[in-house]
């Protein structure tokens, strides 16, 4: 899957590679006091203050670095950071992209050390967002830095300012976007986007850091996206609810029709069997070998892995529908009752070239299909989030995939998909089809993103910094 090259190291990589080095005490620093900021984009779980205070750390450390960002006001009432500083005459505009808000901490008590608090065990940094996205977000600053003072006349550290006055100090022009509510799936930056669409165009390229490596230490560039979308499924059967033992065995029982309707999404190998919902793609990229991914996903001894393909083609080329949630009593405090309702979040995932509008309503059209016992059922579904193919042919993917191969000194750089999705791509891509979209970042399979004792390791932020810095260096000189 891998080879290292002989080739020495070019002196850009030397030069960028030494002030990247020189940076990461500085990086690493900013990761922690980032960290530090809850930035969950949920009013019910944490204040909105603070992602407004985290938004206007990301703004200053940018306007540190000569790009005047601003805090930008997106529909759903959290702010985005944007700001572009065009590059010297006739040079390309790239623009990168992360996000500053992180997902919810899950139950503390199974944190190993505080979420909030960057914390190194083992060689790695442990804290939420310290990997998705945090850690892209400073390795954005670090390749900046590395940039500015490489610039002729740069003057050492802090000596560019956040105005356009005077010659760019970077070879090509930039567009930051650092999104504040991404966890939270309410597309609210693609539709800033989509209202603001002039910024966007600008793009020659585009460099998405929040997708990660295939392994530690593997340099990837992700080149498919899963879309999706959530259904909640709603089951009633009772005005109220009424004694297991008077009524029980004659009355409809919610949960257990919901149950026997949840069990029909799949076969006994974990297949989708929704009608209309293909499950039968395969995928021709990198491999995802069992060893790695029974470790990568903690399964436990004797559990099996689902579906009929490879694990690959499961998690990047097929549907799946996961159960996020039921509403039911929990084991503790249960009573003896029958309940009057139940009702269940499912996240239905969309491969590539598949439409989710005509998955979601095949997927509703199940449930309705299925129901037993006449129970009554309401079905409510959730943005759409589509999926995404990125064009690798272009002269800006290659370069990049050089870039970042040396930056791994000689590992060669891979290309893999992604079960997760970003939706803001497939809108920058109908907003702006020409630019190159590329997708990397930081994050491993042991950073454990979106789950309790988020890692990221510092290597990862240093040469995903390098990779980006010498990409953006070679693409401005042609």
């Amino acid at each position: 899957m891998t080879s290292l090259s002989s080739t020495p190291a070019s002196a850009d990589r030397t030069e960028l590679g030494a002030r990247v080095e020189a940076q990461m005490p500085r990086t690493l620093a900013d990761l922690a006091e980032i960290v530090a900021i809850p930035s969950i984009a949920d009013e019910r779980v944490v204040d909105p203050a603070e992602c407004v205070r985290a938004a206007e750390w990301v703004r200053d450390a940018f306007r540190a670095e000569g790009v005047p960002v601003d805090l930008e006001l997106t529909p759903d009432g959290t702010y985005a950071v944007i700001g572009h500083r065009p590059g010297p005459p006739g040079s390309p505009t790239v623009l990168l992209y992360c996000h500053y808000d992180v997902q919810p901490i899950l139950n503390e008590t199974e944190w190993i050390t505080p979420p909030f608090t960057l914390t190194e065990r083992g060689g790695r940094l442990y804290g939420r967002g310290s990997a998705d996205c945090k850690g892209n977000l400073v390795a954005h600053l670090t390749a900046l830095r590395a940039l500015r003072e490489a610039a002729p006349g740069a003057g050492g550290p802090r000596a560019v300012p956040a105005t356009l006055d005077g010659d760019s100090p970077y070879p090509v022009g930039l567009i930051v976007v650092a999104e504040g509510s991404e966890e939270q799936g309410r597309a609210s930056l693609d539709r800033y986007a989509e209202a603001n669409p002039e910024l966007f165009r600008r793009a020659d390229v585009m460099l998405i850091q929040d997708g990660g490596n295939a392994a530690h230490g593997l340099p990837t560039l992700t080149t498919t996206l899963r879309g999706a979308v959530d259904v909640i499924v709603t089951v009633s059967a009772l005005e109220a609810s009424v004694h297991s033992g008077m009524f029980g065995g004659a009355a409809p029982d919610p949960i257990a029709a919901l149950v026997q309707m949840l069990a029909t999404l799949r076969d006994e190998h974990g297949n989708v069997t929704v009608p209309g919902i293909a499950a039968d793609q395969e995928w021709d990229g990198v491999c995802y070998e069992e060893a790695a991914f029974r470790t990568d996903a903690g399964m436990l001894d004797g559990t099996e892995i689902l579906g009929s393909g490879g694990i690959a083609a499961q998690l990047w080329a097929r549907p799946v529908i996961t159960i996020l949630g039921i509403d039911a009593p929990p084991v503790v405090g249960a009573v003896a009752a029958i309940q009057s309702r139940a009702a269940a979040k499912l996240n239905l995932r969309v491969p590539p070239g598949e439409d989710p509008a005509q998955l979601r309503d095949a997927l509703v059209a199940h449930l309705h299909a299925v129901v037993p016992w006449g129970v009554h059922v309401e079905t409510q579904a959730g943005e759409l989030g589509y999926p995404f193919s990125a064009d690798t042919s272009g002269p800006a993917f290659t370069l990049l995939s050089d870039a970042l191969t040396e930056a791994y000194d000689g590992v060669t750089t891979v290309t893999s998909g992604q079960g997760g999705s970003i939706p803001l791509t497939t809108t920058l891509s109908k907003l702006n089809p020409g630019a190159e979209i590329m997708l990397l970042g930081v994050p491993d399979p042991e950073s454990r993103i979106h789950s309790t004792n988020e890692s990221v390791h510092p290597e990862e932020i240093r040469r995903i910094a390098l990779g980006e810095a010498l990409f953006l260096s070679r693409l401005g000189r042609g």
